[in-house]
């Protein structure tokens, strides 16, 4: 089917129309975060990429911005991060930064993009530790514990 050249050019500027202003962009490229908030988390390590410093996880509890998913989690470069092992349960200890949007933003995002979003969030790993979760079922009887009885 042949588009007519104002449906081109209609198309053309609704595609322009999805960009955000370059005011916008500048200022959520130069977010400053507030201190960070420690949060306690058991989960497990979905991803990792060692070239990075960072991982995708998995968490029980919610974050307080309401995911369970956390990708690009930061982690130090302190970290011995090929050690880390996918499909574990760990506790982890997470920074949680939050860097608050202007309204101005906050309300181009709502109307523009049907965004509802007043915060940047950055998430880094503080440490992490391997939980023994088969310790805590009960340890199967076998034939030869029973014989020594």
């Amino acid at each position: 089917m042949v588009r007519s050249k104002a449906a081109k050019e209609s198309q053309d500027g609704a595609q322009q129309d999805q960009s955000l202003p370059k005011w916008a962009e500048d200022e959520i490229k130069s977010v400053q975060f507030d201190k960070p908030e420690e949060i306690p988390r058991t989960g497990y390590i979905l991803d990792i990429y060692e070239k990075d410093f960072k991982i995708d996880i998995q968490v029980y509890e919610a974050m307080p911005d309401g995911r369970t998913i956390v990708e690009g989690l930061d982690v130090p470069k302190t970290m011995k991060i090929s050690d880390f092992m996918k499909g574990f349960v760990y506790e982890f200890k997470i920074n949680f930064f939050t860097g608050p949007l202007s309204a101005k933003v906050v309300d181009l995002l709502k109307t523009k993009f049907a965004l509802d979003m007043t915060a940047i969030y950055k998430f880094e790993l503080k440490e992490l530790q391997m939980m023994d979760v088969e310790s805590d079922l009960p340890a199967p009887s076998s034939a030869e514990d029973e014989a020594e009885d």
